[in-house]
C-alpha cells in the first residue's frame, strides 16, 4: 500500500513539474506542434489544468489542435470595474502599415487555404512587396519601399505572425504563421473589402515621405 501511495505522489509531482514548464513556455510565447511535439503532447494531456491555472492570472488558454498552436491571451474584462485584474499580457499598438500588411497576409492565407494542398504558406520578399505595393503612392522609390516593408516585416516577425526561413536563394522567404487566423477572425475577414477601401482612402492622403512608421 505504501509503495502504491509513493507511486501516486511521484506521478503527481511529475505532472506538477511538467505543468510548471508548460505554463512558463506559454508565458514566453506561442507553442507550435511542429516545433516541439513533446511539449505539444503535454499540453493536450494537461490542458484542463493549464486552463484552470492561467485563469487565476486573468489569462485565457487558447489551443487549436487542428492548426497546431497554443497561446495565452488576456480575458475580456470590464476595464472600469474595481475587480479588474491587471493585464499580464500587454497590448501592442500597431502602426498603420503593419496593420495593413497583417490584413493582406490574412487574406492571402484565406485564399491559400481555399485552394487546398499544402498547409504551409511561404512567401518571398518580392511577393510580400507586391501585396502592399498597390496601396502605396505611385512613384514610390523602389529601394526605399523595400527597406520600409522589411521594417514592417521584422515587426510582424517579432509579433509571431511571420517566420523567416533559411534559404540559399538571394531573396528572403517567410512562412505565414497560422496563428494569424486567431487574431484576424472570419468575421473580420468577411468585412475585408470594406476595410481595404478604408486603407486606400487613408493612404491616398499620405505623402510618400510619411511612409516611415
Amino acid at each position: 500500500m505504501e509503495e502504491l501511495d509513493l507511486e501516486i505522489v511521484q506521478k503527481q509531482d511529475s505532472q506538477t513539474n511538467e505543468l510548471s514548464h508548460l505554463i512558463v513556455s506559454l508565458l514566453k510565447g506561442v507553442i507550435y506542434q511542429s516545433e516541439d511535439q513533446r511539449r505539444w503532447t503535454g499540453l493536450l494531456k494537461l490542458q484542463p489544468r493549464v486552463r484552470d491555472y492561467v485563469s487565476i492570472m486573468g489569462l485565457e488558454f487558447v489551443l487549436d489542435e487542428a492548426e497546431g498552436y497554443a497561446f495565452l491571451r488576456s480575458q475580456i474584462q470590464d476595464e472600469d470595474s474595481e475587480s479588474t485584474i491587471p493585464r499580464l499580457v500587454a497590448r501592442r499598438p500597431l502602426s498603420f502599415h503593419v496593420s495593413l500588411l497583417l490584413a493582406l497576409l490574412r487574406k492571402r492565407l484565406a485564399e491559400f487555404d481555399a485552394g487546398g494542398g499544402d498547409t504551409r504558406l511561404v512567401l518571398s520578399l518580392d511577393e510580400i512587396v507586391e501585396l502592399i505595393r498597390v496601396f502605396l503612392p505611385e512613384g514610390t522609390n523602389e529601394s526605399r519601399l523595400i527597406d520600409k516593408i522589411e521594417t514592417h516585416i521584422n515587426k510582424i516577425i517579432d509579433l509571431g505572425f511571420l517566420r523567416r526561413l533559411k534559404t540559399s536563394q538571394k531573396t528572403e522567404s517567410y512562412e505565414v504563421q497560422r496563428i494569424l487566423k486567431a487574431f484576424v477572425d472570419a468575421q473580420w475577414l468577411a468585412e475585408f473589402d470594406v476595410r481595404l477601401e478604408q486603407y486606400k482612402e487613408k493612404l491616398q492622403g499620405m505623402a510618400e515621405e510619411q511612409i516611415d512608421e
